[in-house]
């Protein structure tokens, strides 16, 4: 189905097809055939990062530019790349995260149709990265159990007062910058959020971890 006379003259508009001058019943045949724009825009997008996450920099760049060409805000697929970081490549690469800040911040500078550069080279960077979900997996855990404690006090120890800087132990100022210390309440105690996999940097993390828990008392 073709698309509606508004939505075909939004899309001609978008893509920069309208000039002056330009043969309106020509550009109509260029529109592209959808049934929704709206929803167009939302399977493209889910394709996109669906194949970012599946580790296909091919399929991936695909989408991007039927995005682009569609006209998407470029800045739109580049948030969605600095999301795509956070969530899916995570600790396995924290570099991705600046490297999707990156292209966003070309797409302000510069912008297209150079960026598309910037943005190319972030997509095929975060496709071939390791993937690791740990860190949305520790935000949701974390929320969840924030909600159910609310009205939970928190340790004195902790707290900025004068007994709780008095019973805080900095630190900086014992060997190897670690000391044992309770950080949550007693009616939460100790609960694991962050659950790694290894994957990666995170191996680096967990190791790092691991070394502290084994000086913990028993």
């Amino acid at each position: 189905m073709r698309a509606s006379p508004v939505n075909a003259l939004v899309w001609l508009y978008q893509s920069g097809s309208l000039t002056e001058g330009a043969d309106l019943s020509e550009l109509l045949k260029e529109v592209p055939v959808a049934k929704n724009f709206e929803q167009e825009h939302y399977d493209l997008a889910s394709a996109f990062i669906k194949s970012m996450r599946g580790s296909d920099p091919d399929a991936a760049l695909y989408y991007m530019a039927r995005m682009i060409d569609a006209g998407d805000d470029p800045l739109f697929v580049a948030r969605r790349m600095i999301i795509f970081a956070a969530e899916d490549v995570g600790l396995a690469n924290p570099f991705a995260t600046v490297m999707a800040m990156a292209a966003y911040d070309a797409v302000h500078a510069v912008g297209l149709p150079e960026a598309m550069l910037n943005l190319t080279e972030a997509v095929i960077y975060l496709a071939g990265s390791r993937k690791n979900n740990s860190v949305l997996g520790a935000m949701r855990r974390a929320r969840d159990l924030a909600q159910q404690t609310k009205n939970v006090d928190t340790p004195i120890q902790l707290k900025n007062s004068r007994t709780g800087q008095a019973l805080y132990k900095y630190p900086h100022n014992f060997p190897g910058n670690w000391v044992a210390q309770e950080y949550f309440p007693d009616e939460v105690h100790d609960r694991a959020l962050y659950l790694p996999t290894g994957a990666g940097y995170e191996h680096v993390i967990v190791g790092y971890l691991k070394s502290l828990r084994a000086k913990k008392p028993e």
